[in-house]
């Protein structure tokens, strides 16, 4: 990703384009022709809508603004020049999504993932059950990057014991939620986690520290509602997981020196390594400790029997590319022994491109700067700004139906207004997955919470006032926004 002074230089030369004869009311037309072509196409494909209906929506949607582009007098030329401004802007973060899916691949054929999973499985007491479910689906969604991966596999695994312990199965449901969207906010790996600053125009692991200055004391506070609950219900029965862990052990070769990856990743972070750097040298480790401590699986990957320098390569590399699968006599954790690689990374990549599209075009026939224009009248103060982007998120996540979609669309529509308003891009993303992310699932029709509420067997709501941090996260970056915490600017002078 480009560095401060790249990052500065490029905020300079960034424009929005204004086109004076075009109203309000005109420059809507393309976002609630949007809206509802998403919302249609949502409740006719369902969860397959995020296959790739949805992203032809979005050039459907970038249709609609061209038309009414066209009887404003904006050129064909201008509205592609403004595309390819767009699509140009999101490079970096494109490469690191690449690289997200590589790096996936590598931790678990390396044993890294399955060794975070067994773990934290170990931590299970029946009196602090609830909140161990909070803390090992959360180190389970930051390893693996997915809060769907982590309900339908670990989280299916949680509710039978929660369940055998005679636990409310909504208290149960709400803390593997709770958990699991911790690591969808917070893992470099989490498609949410690259798209929401690929859309605010900030970098991944910029977003991922600010963003841990209201997802921290949000999970802290999750984690002391579970904490007194599980004091004050009865519990019976004991957490059996031997039959994950004993299929865990005899699948891979588990032991601690597996965590110096990871150690040395986040190392990395800390010391403002380039994005890039960081997660290419934590594939090629991981890369390394698969053929030291996993050569049966990469061998087996790589199409052999045994390891040499063929199946090595080929198993190493398939894992960083292609979808990999590795089977375990659980049928459980074979959907979440899985990997994508990089492929699996181009659904995301695609939808990037196409809502790039869509702002592309309304950028360039000066939709956006109408729009932007009308919120900074209507949100006087910088929490006016956080609200309207709070809330732009929780409406489309509820007509929109998509998580992805309440990211895409506000941060397109918002970005220009926090730049006005001297705002970093840091605060627009971070606002985008406390209130687009992870609120998702607290809606019955949206994509996730129809997926959780079918994979866990729990109805929403039933487990949406026990899902503490998904409805938490929203109030927690209003509460910054209004107390001016940690508001940071566009300048070098920051609140912080």
């Amino acid at each position: 990703m480009p560095n401060k002074e790249e990052q500065s230089k490029f905020r300079e030369d960034e424009h929005i384009v204004e086109n004076k004869n075009l109203s309000i009311t005109e420059a809507l037309i393309p976002v609630f022709a949007l809206v509802a072509m998403l919302a249609y196409n949502v409740f006719v494909f369902g969860d397959d809508a995020l296959s790739g209906s949805n992203q032809f929506i979005l050039l459907m949607g970038g249709a609609v603004a061209a038309i009414v582009g066209y009887f404003n007098k904006v050129s064909y030329k201008q509205m592609i020049d403004e595309v390819a401004e767009n699509v140009k802007s999101t490079t970096g973060a494109l490469l690191i999504l690449l690289m997200v899916g590589a790096l996936s691949g590598t931790w678990l054929v390396s044993g890294i993932i399955p060794a975070m999973i067994y773990y934290g499985l170990q931590i299970l007491n029946p009196t602090i059950f609830l909140a161990a479910c909070v803390i090992i689906c959360a180190i389970i969604s930051v390893a693996t990057g997915s809060s769907w991966t982590t309900a339908a596999t670990v989280g299916i695994a949680l509710i039978g014991i929660g369940d055998a312990l005679d636990i409310s199965l909504g208290m149960t449901a709400g803390a593997v939620l709770s958990g699991a969207y911790f690591g969808d906010k917070m893992s470099p790996l989490s498609d949410t986690t690259n798209l929401a600053p690929a859309m605010a125009g900030g970098d991944l692991f910029s977003h991922i520290r600010y963003m841990a200055y209201t997802t921290i004391p949000t999970i802290v506070v999750t984690l002391i509602v579970f904490i007194i609950l599980g004091f004050t219900i009865d519990t019976s029965g004991e957490a059996d997981t031997s039959s994950i862990l004993t299929n865990i052990s005899a699948t891979f070769n588990i032991n601690a020196w597996l965590f110096i990856v990871p150690l040395v990743v986040i190392g990395l972070i800390v010391k403002k390594a380039p994005p890039l750097l960081a997660l290419l040298i934590g594939t090629l480790l991981a890369g390394v400790f698969a053929l030291i401590f996993q050569p049966e699986i990469v061998a087996a990957i790589g199409g052999g029997s045994e390891l040499t320098f063929e199946t090595a390569y080929k198993g190493i590399l398939n894992a960083i590319t292609v979808d990999t699968e590795i089977a375990t006599s659980d049928p459980a954790l074979n959907d979440l022994f899985s990997s994508g690689g990089m492929s699996g990374m181009l659904g995301t990549i695609w939808l990037i491109v196409c809502a790039m599209v869509f702002g592309g075009i309304m950028d360039g026939i000066g939709a956006l700067e109408r729009i932007t224009e009308s919120l900074l009248k209507l949100a006087k103060t910088t929490f006016g700004l956080f609200a309207s982007t709070v809330g732009s998120c929780l409406a489309l996540n509820v007509t929109a139906s998509d998580q992805y979609l309440a990211i895409v669309v506000p941060g397109k529509m918002f970005s220009k207004a926090y730049k006005d308003r001297g705002l970093a891009p840091e605060n627009l993303s971070r606002s985008l997955e406390d209130s687009g992310t992870v609120t998702s699932v607290l809606v019955p029709w949206n994509t996730c919470g129809a997926y959780h509420s079918g994979v866990l067997g729990v109805g929403v709501a039933e487990y949406g006032i026990y899902a503490v941090f998904n409805w938490l996260s929203p109030f927690m970056t209003l509460l910054f926004a209004a107390l001016q915490i940690k508001i940071k600017q566009l300048t070098t002078t920051t609140t912080e």
